[in-house]
């Protein structure tokens, strides 16, 4: 049997997440030596084999149409989905839009923010997404493994990688999540 397959991608958020999985800084050679990396947002592949992969990981929450399809085709190509960091797990810094009308945060977002120039104008294109109220991966879509953390701990993403690349579901509690 060959190496498990891993396909990542990120949805409304910071990429920190990513950055965090970075930031396991040499022990990604040992991952690397572990998993077969298919395709990541930092990487030339951007999306997961046709074919499938043996895990998927998702970052970020979902806030858009695209995003939404991006979920879906992660999760019907993964035979394990890992919700990645609070966004994903739990809508985090994205979902406190939801606070307020989507027609309030375009308001801000396109026309009111002090950088915006006075033809500022709300983008109405039938090519963008569709604008949606922010939700965590899981109310989407089945999640399987869910790494919370604001970006989860690079000890955290290690040991979830490491143990999954042996076959093994990772235990995620206690000093599994934190490392001091």
């Amino acid at each position: 049997m060959g190496k498990p397959t891993v396909a990542s991608d990120w949805l409304a958020g910071c990429s920190g997440c990513h950055m965090s999985l970075l930031d396991i800084d040499e022990r990604i050679i040992q991952v690397a030596e572990l998993v077969d990396f298919r395709s990541t947002p930092i990487t030339d592949f951007k999306e997961p084999d046709i074919t499938g992969v043996t895990v998927g990981i998702l970052e970020g929450g979902i806030n858009n149409s695209y995003n939404e399809e991006v979920a879906i085709r992660m999760r019907e190509r993964s035979k394990i989905l890992i919700a990645m960091g609070d966004c994903a797990v739990f809508g985090g810094v994205p979902a406190m839009r939801n606070f307020f009308s989507l027609e309030d945060t375009l308001r801000r977002a396109y026309i009111e923010t002090e950088s915006t120039d006075a033809e500022g104008l709300i983008p109405s294109d039938p090519e963008l997404c569709v604008p949606t109220r922010v939700r965590a991966v899981h109310e989407v879509v089945p999640v399987d493994i869910f790494l919370p953390g604001c970006p989860p701990e690079a000890d955290a993403i290690f040991y979830v990688l490491s143990e999954l690349a042996q076959g093994r579901m990772p235990e995620l509690k206690n000093d599994n999540l934190h490392w001091n």
